[in-house]
């Protein structure tokens, strides 16, 4: 296998590819502080890693997989230079950006916006005098923070829209704020994008968000493009969660729960 991934003619020997190998691994170790608590994080020997570095032994597969999962790259790093290996950073890690949006988007705190699902509650974007509600789901995978939900059928309908789950299901990833977060959130193939922001509101529960929502759209006379957001946050309780999604869709202001009226303040314009 390692022979169909490297050039013809160009063989390594054994300590040509354990030097490689540990001339990479220095690169991508380089960022972190402290070598004691990387080798921590990956389960491996302080002795054994020290080995690795100087390129006097290789990982063992299962090994080589934790290294190549933890740092996001791929086995090539026992073949190739780390710069030579470009790896898909995806556009908001992107290297340009880094240290403007992809540095902190890990750094958001359970206690600050925690996991699980939440009803929110906004003035319908295009129904002057109606009140969208929805159910999101917020979870952490590689140490991100993401969300993913579906519109209501009948806001799908309302807008010509089809409402197979496809097409209804927007996803989004969660961006660390001074004073609470935001989210950017797309339908698949970024057909259409907004923007959330959320702080959390000084309750005697504590469990709720207030800010505003955006949509990516031309201005028109009739429709919103911004509008107040209540986010409350229902934990991981799926009975509560199914009874919120059947009942997700167009109100009138009186048919909202009372608190997230009062968050909303629909007598009060959004500035």
């Amino acid at each position: 296998m390692i022979e169909s991934l490297w050039p013809r003619g160009n063989t390594k020997s054994p300590a040509e590819l354990r030097q490689m190998f540990g001339q990479n691994l220095r690169s991508l170790a380089r960022g972190y502080p402290s070598v004691s608590k990387l080798c921590r994080d990956l389960g491996i020997n302080r002795t054994q890693f020290n080995r690795y570095l100087a390129g006097e032994s290789f990982p063992r597969p299962d090994v080589l997989y934790r290294i190549c999962d933890f740092f996001g790259t791929d086995a090539r790093i026992l073949l190739e230079p780390i710069d030579d290996i470009e790896p898909d950073h995806g556009i908001l890690n992107h290297p340009y950006l880094a240290d403007y949006i992809g540095s902190g988007m890990t750094d958001i705190p359970m206690d600050v916006f925690p996991n699980g699902f939440y009803h929110f509650s906004r003035p319908s974007f295009i129904e002057p005098d109606l009140i969208i509600t929805g159910l999101v789901y917020v979870f952490r995978r590689d140490n991100h923070c993401f969300v993913r939900a579906y519109e209501a059928k009948s806001a799908m309908r309302e807008q010509g829209l089809p409402t197979d789950p496809e097409t209804r299901e927007f996803r989004g990833v969660v961006l660390p704020q001074e004073d609470g977060v935001a989210a950017v959130l797309s339908h698949r193939r970024t057909m259409a994008t907004s923007f959330n922001y959320l702080s959390r509101v000084a309750s005697f529960q504590n469990h709720y968000w207030i800010g505003y929502a955006t949509r990516t759209v031309r201005e028109t006379v009739n429709g919103r493009r911004a509008a107040r957001l209540v986010y409350e946050h229902l934990g991981n309780d799926i009975q509560a969660a199914l009874k919120i999604a059947r009942t997700v869709g167009f109100h009138r202001t009186d048919d909202i729960p009372p608190y997230h009226r009062k968050l909303l303040q629909p007598d009060r314009d959004f500035a």
